[in-house]
């Protein structure tokens, strides 16, 4: 069963109950009322019997003006009702014994429409308490002995200022209550009619108000079929309400938005799984390759000492210095190896204050010696201090310089700036040399990544030289990039956190 057939149930259910409610309190009041009228007439009419005041004989008499009537002066009663007499009294009226038997056989019956009733009475009427004028009274409904005939309101009481009653004889008075009736079946039959036409208008107002209300469920429905489609920026609407629906919308925005990030970490991390999956694939298949070339070269030399390098003297010196070189390339490719897995496991690196112009002109009057080929310029505009490590600072301008004479013609000029952007130091070598496409620019700091596909190169060099300088900039918190086009040779500017004291320093520098 759907939530809004249960909810259009519950509202007719209801609705149906308080309609019963209220017509019953509405049929109850209104019979109350006209029984109590009916009661005060039993009351206040004339009753249609009279008592002899010298005879005691208890006689009934025609009514006169239709209710009761009213003995004359000297005590007689009018005529009694005979046969021939118009029957026009419509108060029924005897006298009983305790037990039930009518005194002289006398019973006065009701007339309606000219014809005479009488009501069922029980055979004992116990239960009389006293009323608010001294009698000891009981009232009740009975209906009538003639078939057709109306119910009666029944008084039963003792003896009354009128009627003188001998020890418990009770006096019986009845008023025909067909109007009353009729008006209570009248009333029974609106009400009816009424209730049906208010369920119906309530089932029917209420499966409006349900739909109308349920319209932001619909809303959601269509946000989850959309989620599950795979469109996680879906949003519940309606969030704004200060309705439960609109709580309910809220939460479950926020549930989605907590969600969404979950999912796109996931994914995210997934993305860096299989990326770092392909970076070491790619890695062990680069170290290879470089491995596989001086591996192979002292494989071959090794042969040909083996077949009689070793009985000419003058091809010995060759065979051991291609041995040597190629160790040594081999040694330098497994240090920078391992250097790379250190910085990846979080190598820890000594962090003291460290100056950087005194530390680039150390490194540029070491390249001059290693590559007088290749010029270098220095520029520092003032001392620079960060916290790091001085070793593989020094590290960094190095392989930077190495890199300009690994990929750069002979003559090429390399200039060196040293200089402060804000809390940032800045270390940038510039060369003036063939340059590359920008594309490939922002790749030299891969590992194994050379921008001749086919590996072949005039200079010597592992690849790994900018993937160090990467790692090590990278363990002291600061930034590299690299920016080049062709003709216009490549600029790299590292870029390292100064020490705040430095920061000040500078400042003050600057406003002088």
């Amino acid at each position: 069963m759907s939530l809004r057939l249960r909810l259009l149930l519950a509202v007719g259910a209801i609705a149906l109950i308080a309609l019963v409610v209220a017509d019953f309190a509405t049929y109850s009041a209104l019979r109350s009322s006209l029984y109590k009228q009916v009661d005060q007439s039993l009351v206040n009419n004339r009753v249609p019997i009279a008592q002899n005041r010298l005879t005691g004989v208890v006689t009934c008499f025609r009514s006169a003006g239709g209710i009761g009537g009213v003995p004359t002066e000297g005590g007689e009663p009018p005529a009694p009702v005979g046969a021939n007499a118009v029957p026009n009294g419509i108060e029924y009226a005897e006298v009983r014994t305790a037990d039930g038997k009518v005194v002289d056989d006398l019973s006065c019956p009701a007339y309606v429409s000219n014809h005479a009733y009488t009501p069922q009475l029980p055979s004992h009427i116990t239960g009389l308490t006293k009323q608010s004028d001294g009698t000891m009274a009981v009232y009740f409904t009975a209906a009538s002995k003639q078939a057709g005939g109306p119910a009666f309101r029944v008084r039963v009481s003792g003896s009354t200022p009128t009627i003188q009653l001998a020890g418990s004889d009770q006096l019986v008075v009845a008023i025909p209550i067909g109007d009353q009736t009729s008006t209570l079946h009248t009333l029974l039959l609106i009400e009816l009619a009424v209730s049906a036409a208010a369920l119906v208008l309530s089932l029917a107002g209420g499966w409006w108000l349900v739909r109308l209300g349920l319209r932001p469920l619909e809303d959601v429905e269509r946000t989850a079929d959309s989620i599950a489609a795979g469109n996680l920026d879906q949003r519940v609407p309606g969030a704004d309400d200060s309705t439960e629906v609109g709580r309910l919308a809220r939460a479950l925005n926020v549930m989605l938005e907590r969600i969404e990030v979950a999912f796109s970490a996931r994914v995210a991390s997934e993305n860096r799984l299989k990326e770092s999956d392909r970076h070491l694939r790619q890695f062990v298949a680069d170290a290879s390759h470089e491995l596989r070339t001086p591996i192979a070269a002292v494989s071959a030399y090794a042969e040909l000492f083996e077949r009689g390098a070793a009985d000419h003297a003058d091809d010995l010196p060759r065979v051991f210095t291609g041995i040597r070189s190629e160790t040594a390339r081999m040694e330098r490719l497994v240090n920078d190896l391992l250097t790379l897995a250190r910085f990846d496991e979080g190598l820890p690196i000594q962090i003291v204050p460290t100056e950087l112009v005194g530390l680039g002109a150390e490194a540029v009057r070491t390249a001059a010696t290693v590559g007088p080929q290749w010029p270098v310029e220095f520029t520092a505009s003032h001392p620079v201090e960060v916290m790091g490590d001085p070793t593989r600072l020094r590290q960094v301008i190095d392989n930077l310089l190495a890199n300009v004479r690994a990929h750069t013609p002979e003559g090429t000029l390399a200039t060196v700036r040293v200089d402060q952007d804000g809390t940032m130091a800045q270390i940038v070598v510039k060369d003036s040399g063939p340059g590359m496409p920008s594309e490939e620019a922002a790749r030299v700091f891969e590992r194994f990544y050379r921008v001749d596909a086919s590996r072949a190169r005039n200079h010597g060099g592992s690849g790994l030289g900018l993937s160090i300088v990467a790692a090590i900039v990278a363990a002291h918190g600061g930034t590299v990039s690299a920016k080049s086009s062709p003709g216009d040779g490549m600029m790299v500017t590292v870029r390292l956190p100064v020490i705040p004291e430095a920061v000040e320093l500078a400042e003050t520098v600057e406003t002088v």
